[in-house]
C-alpha cells in the first residue's frame, strides 16, 4: 500500500508530489533529502524509515523516485513499482531526464491517478493505460540544424540517413505526427562486460551480462520474428552448424515470447506492445569468443626530483572499422597528490587531478580499433615513498562499444508479420557497456 509518491531533481525540487492516502505530513519531502545526503558515499540505501514511516526510493535520470509507505508493506514490491513507473514515464514521455518530466507533469500526474488508487496499486501496463491516457507528451528534445545533416540534395537520403542515432527511440510511444511518430520499431542487443586483468596481461575474469530490448512505436503489430545466430549454443549443448560459434552461458524470456521456433531454427516470435519490454536475457561467465577490447601498459617511476611518473599506453583491441567512445581510466594516486602536469598523445585527450577520490581522471572521446594512445602524468607527491608507490592502481576503465556484441551475438533478420501498411522502419542496434573492467598494475 502506497502512501505517497514523489519525484525529486538531484538538488532536491520536487517535481511531482503525489499523496493518496493523507497518512504523512506534507514535509515528507525534505525529510527523505536531508536522510539521503547526509549520508556518506554514493550509494545510500534504497529504504530508510523516519519514525513509522517507510521510505523506498530508486536513481534513474539523475532523479529521485520515491514512495513512501506506514504499512508492513514488501520493500521488493514497492522497488518493483517504482521500476515499473520509471519504465511507463520513459514510454509516455520519451526520457527520464528532469526537462522531460517538467514538461510533461500534467502527463505524469495522470498516469499515477491511473495506476494508484488509494494507495493501492490498479495496473502498469501501457497496453491497458494507453486507452483511458487523454493527455499528449510534450517532445524535450529541441529543434537543431543537426538533424538535417542526413538529408542530401533535394532531400535524397544518405548513407548516414540509414543508421539509427542512439535519440531516435528517446520519443514518447504515442507520438503525433507533428512530433515525428513516425511508425518505428526499434531492437537493441545491449551488452555489459566485467573484466579483471592481471598485472601481467593474463585475463583473470570475464562476465558479459546481455539482454535484447524491444521498444515499438507501431499502433498494431500482429507479430515480429527475431533470428539469433544459427550457432547460438546455450550451456552445454552441443554446438549447432559449422559457422562461428556464438555460446551463452544461460538466458531466460519474456513470459510473452513464443519458442517453438527457437530450438531448431533459433527464432524468436513476439506480438510486442507500444513501449519498451526486454525478450531475453543472457549471461556468459568466465569466458570471451575474442580478446579483451583494451590493454594497458603501464610503466611506474619516481623521478630525481621526487616526483611519480606515470606513463600509460592503452592499446584498443576492435577491429579497425570499430570505434570505442566515451573511454574513461579512472587511476588511484597515492594520499596527498598536490598537483598534476600531463603529456597526451592527442589533442581530444583530457586528464585531471581529482584529490577528493585520490584519482587521475584521463578520458578519452573516441578511440579506433587497432589504434594505441598515450599519457605521461606527472604528480607532485610530498614525501613519496615505495610504499606509497604500491597505492597506484589498479586502473577501472570506463566506455561504450556502438555496433560490437562481446559474445557474437547478432540479429539474422527481422521481420513482421504481416506486413504494416503504409511506411514503417525497422532498426536492429548494438551496444557493449562496461561494467567493471578493471586492469591491475
Amino acid at each position: 500500500m502506497i502512501s505517497q509518491v514523489f519525484i525529486l531533481s538531484s538538488k532536491g525540487d520536487h517535481l511531482i508530489y503525489k499523496d493518496f492516502r493523507g497518512e504523512a505530513g506534507s514535509d515528507v519531502v525534505g525529510i527523505f533529502y536531508e536522510k539521503v545526503t547526509a549520508l556518506t558515499g554514493d550509494q545510500p540505501p534504497v529504504v530508510m524509515t523516519h519514525r513509522d514511516l517507510h521510505f523506498v526510493h530508486i536513481r534513474q535520470g539523475g532523479l529521485y523516485w520515491v514512495a513512501t509507505t506506514t504499512a508492513d508493506a514488501s520493500p521488493f514490491t514497492v522497488i518493483e513499482f517504482l521500476n515499473r513507473l520509471t519504465a511507463l514515464v520513459k514510454d509516455y514521455c520519451g526520457s527520464l531526464s528532469e526537462k522531460s518530466v517538467q514538461m510533461n507533469f500534467a502527463l505524469i500526474y495522470e498516469l499515477l491517478d491511473e495506476v494508484v488508487d488509494y494507495g493501492y496499486i490498479q495496473t502498469t501496463s501501457s497496453d491497458i493505460l494507453k486507452n483511458f491516457i487523454q493527455t499528449e507528451a510534450v517532445s524535450s528534445r529541441p529543434f537543431s540544424l543537426f538533424d538535417l545533416s542526413n538529408v542530401g540534395l533535394f532531400g535524397a537520403e544518405t548513407q548516414q540517413s540509414k543508421v539509427a542515432p542512439s535519440s531516435a527511440a528517446t520519443r514518447p510511444i504515442q507520438s503525433s505526427r507533428e512530433q515525428g511518430g513516425k511508425s518505428e520499431i526499434f531492437v537493441d542487443v545491449i551488452e555489459r562486460m566485467s573484466v579483471v586483468i592481471g598485472s601481467n596481461g593474463v585475463l583473470m575474469k570475464a562476465d558479459v551480462e546481455g539482454e535484447i530490448r524491444v521498444k515499438c512505436y507501431m499502433p498494431s503489430c500482429s507479430e515480429m520474428r527475431i533470428g539469433l545466430n544459427e550457432e547460438l549454443s546455450i550451456g552445454k549443448s552441443q554446438l549447432r552448424g559449422y559457422g562461428a560459434a556464438v555460446r551463452v552461458n544461460e538466458c531466460s524470456f519474456h513470459q510473452a515470447v513464443r519458442l517453438d521456433e527457437f530450438d531448431s531454427h533459433r527464432i524468436l516470435r513476439l506480438c510486442p506492445s507500444q513501449g519498451e519490454q526486454t525478450m531475453m536475457q543472457y549471461q556468459l561467465s568466465d569466458d570471451l569468443p575474442s580478446a579483451p577490447p583494451f590493454r594497458l601498459f603501464p610503466t611506474i617511476e619516481r623521478d630525481g626530483g621526487g616526483r611519480l611518473l606515470m606513463y600509460m599506453k592503452l592499446r584498443c583491441d576492435l577491429t579497425p572499422k570499430s570505434t570505442a567512445i566515451n573511454v574513461c581510466a579512472t587511476v588511484p594516486v597515492p594520499k596527498g597528490s598536490v598537483s598534476l602536469s600531463q603529456e597526451l598523445s592527442s589533442p581530444d585527450q583530457s586528464a585531471e587531478l581529482k584529490p577528493q577520490s585520490r584519482a587521475v581522471v584521463w578520458q578519452i572521446p573516441r578511440f579506433p580499433g587497432g589504434t594505441q594512445l598515450s599519457a605521461l602524468f606527472k604528480l607532485e607527491v610530498p614525501g613519496l615513498s615505495s610504499a606509497s608507490m604500491l597505492e597506484v592502481g589498479p586502473v577501472c576503465l570506463s566506455f561504450e562499444l556502438p555496433k560490437f556484441t562481446a559474445t557474437g551475438l547478432q540479429i539474422r533478420f527481422l521481420r513482421l508479420s504481416p506486413v504494416q501498411p503504409g511506411p514503417s522502419q525497422r532498426w536492429v542496434r548494438y551496444m557493449t557497456h562496461s561494467d567493471s573492467y578493471i586492469i591491475r598494475i
